[in-house]
């Protein structure tokens, strides 16, 4: 992939602490995340990765460390303020409203008003509909009506809605926690196809996974974290049987590329 050197990182996050307690949750993270690059972030449970990315998402504030969108150094008070900077975050439990019909949940908390009658917002329920429409056609997401109930989905329907929410209001960067957790193959087909649509649409996308294969299968790159560090940060390569080797041996220590004697990240 070509980067040029003039145009800056879409996310560069630098030695990013967080500690909970006693627990040093992060202990000086650095990740960066191009235009257009779909970024895999691995590690096991307590490894950091849902912690980094909610440091992202503005969920959590880094007790050190500066977070640079497109060069420019940003905080986040909450998820709002990362929104506001094309941040978006889809989460393992898809965080959809069972009993709203697509279309609602896609412009859940940013309905389109059509008129206002003192305090009471008339939504403009057709338009909230077409863009919905026009969205779901976009990504080639296949659902029937997008006046089916949420809750009338199937899983793989259902992250693909997230999905398709984090991105309708010109996100730069969408981050997936797990979404293929739970899915049948063929959900997590359709989804891993949703992914490399994306980022044929420009799309940065950082995607968290304990599924390997869905690493290997759409990530430019992986980073590896362990017990709150960085211990890999290269492009995926090679055949399955490689990478699923290389992998593991970063998340159970016997590899480490920033170690104490090396420790640049």
């Amino acid at each position: 992939m070509n980067h040029t050197s003039e145009a800056a990182p879409v996310i560069e996050m630098r030695n990013i602490r967080k500690n909970f307690g006693a627990v040093q949750a992060l202990r000086g993270v650095n990740l960066t995340l191009h235009h257009n690059e779909v970024l895999g972030l691995v590690g096991d449970n307590a490894a950091g990765k849902s912690t980094l990315m909610k440091v992202l998402s503005g969920a959590y504030t880094p007790d050190e460390g500066d977070i640079l969108i497109e060069g420019q150094k940003s905080h986040f008070a909450n998820p709002m303020d990362a929104r506001r900077q094309g941040i978006e975050m889809v989460y393992q439990d898809y965080a959809l409203a069972n009993n709203l019909d697509v279309a609602a949940n896609v412009f859940l908390g940013r309905e389109a008003v059509q008129m206002k009658l003192g305090p009471i917002s008339i939504m403009d329920y057709h338009h909230m509909e077409q863009e919905t429409r026009s969205l779901l056609n976009r990504l080639k997401i296949n659902i029937a009506s997008v006046r089916s109930r949420v809750e009338r989905l199937s899983g793989g329907q259902r992250q693909a809605v997230a999905i398709a929410r984090a991105t309708a209001f010109n996100a730069k960067v969408i981050i997936m926690d797990e979404p293929t957790a739970a899915l049948s193959v063929a959900a997590i087909e359709k989804v891993l196809e949703l992914v490399k649509e994306l980022k044929s649409q420009g799309a940065s996308v950082i995607i968290i996974s304990h599924r390997l294969e869905d690493i290997y299968n759409v990530s430019d790159r992986m980073i590896v974290l362990r017990h709150g560090r960085k211990v890999s940060d290269t492009p995926v390569k090679g055949d399955i049987h490689e990478f699923n080797e290389r992998v593991v041996a970063y998340m159970t220590g016997a590899r480490d590329d920033f170690a104490e004697s090396n420790p640049a990240q």
